[in-house]
């Protein structure tokens, strides 16, 4: 084997999109979590605090987890998270396939697009709006120019080499 090498983060892009989430109200607490038999773990006033609470935190982790490693490496601009947690029950159901839900998934996008970038306060792990007035869709056609050029750049070298 070979030695191993840094693998040059700065070279990544990212782009990670949430599902969304609701706001961030108490559902749960430690005193009426301690009364629960193991059914109101698996649902408890039509939710289902077992899977939710494995869902988020999973999600949680992981976007907290890229947003401190494109942090420490200073190429934060290489890490984009689109993501809404300001969602109400209705528009955060995994399952509530109506033809008016539906739609307004669908402008919920559109509008996610228009928002401005945030990421995570590390500290706090609130999202943020980054100083530059950027919104999400100027950055996604930032990171497609980005993944156009390398395409082009390799194509060029492939051509070179098979002259």
């Amino acid at each position: 084997m070979g030695e191993l090498k840094p693998l040059g983060y700065n070279r990544f892009l990212v782009i990670s999109v949430g599902t969304g989430s609701a706001n961030k109200e108490e559902k749960y607490n430690a005193k009426k979590a301690a009364k629960w038999g193991i059914i109101s773990w698996l649902y408890d006033d039509g939710s289902t605090p077992l899977l939710e609470i494995i869902t988020e935190s999973s999600r949680d982790l992981v976007h907290f987890h890229s947003s401190v490693v494109f942090s420490a490496l200073k190429s934060e601009d290489k890490y984009l998270r689109i993501d809404d947690d300001t969602l109400d029950k209705d528009e955060s159901s995994m399952d509530l396939a109506t033809k008016s839900n539906l739609e307004n998934l669908v402008r919920m996008g559109e509008k996610m697009l228009k928002n401005r970038v945030a990421h995570m306060n590390i500290d706090t792990g609130d999202y943020e709006p980054i100083p530059d007035n950027v919104t999400n869709d100027q950055e996604l056609k930032r990171f497609a120019k980005i993944l156009s050029d390398e395409r082009k750049s390799r194509i060029t070298i492939i051509k070179r080499r098979n002259e």
